[in-house]
């Protein structure tokens, strides 16, 4: 898995326990990455209506909803790869015995692997995970 999903709960938790607008750099900061990679993944949590935005002078992001009512899972949702374990760019050879099944069994074990993280993510709010910081 690539490292989006730890990205977006970080801007997430920090808008959950801010409680107030705030600023992509800010949270770019406390993130300690690129801005532009903050902005690219809050535009993302817009689209997933999971956050909003307010433009102006005094202006930033806030969550769109109360956080004990956005899971874990739905987070995940709006960032989630096309194949958890990964994908091969290459085809299998279609002559070998097992190239030409191993597409099908690997992508019913990525569909199986991800409906479990699902299930587990969707038993944690936003609200519990932020709890757990001081």
């Amino acid at each position: 898995m690539n490292g989006r999903f730890s990205i977006v709960m970080h801007i997430m938790t920090l808008l959950c326990k801010e409680e107030r607008l705030l600023s992509s750099d800010y949270m770019a900061s406390s993130i300690n990455v690129n801005p532009v990679l903050v902005r690219k993944e809050l535009s993302n949590l817009i689209k997933s209506q999971l956050i909003q935005s307010r433009e102006g002078k005094n202006g930033g992001y806030q969550l769109a909803k109360p956080s004990s009512e956005i899971t874990l899972a739905g987070i995940y949702e709006a960032v989630k790869p096309s194949a958890i374990l990964g994908q091969a760019k290459n085809q299998p050879n279609p002559k070998c015995p097992v190239g030409r099944q191993i597409m099908e069994h690997l992508n019913q074990l990525n569909n199986d692997v991800d409906q479990l993280l699902l299930q587990k993510l969707g038993d944690n709010t936003l609200q519990q995970f932020t709890n757990k910081f001081d």
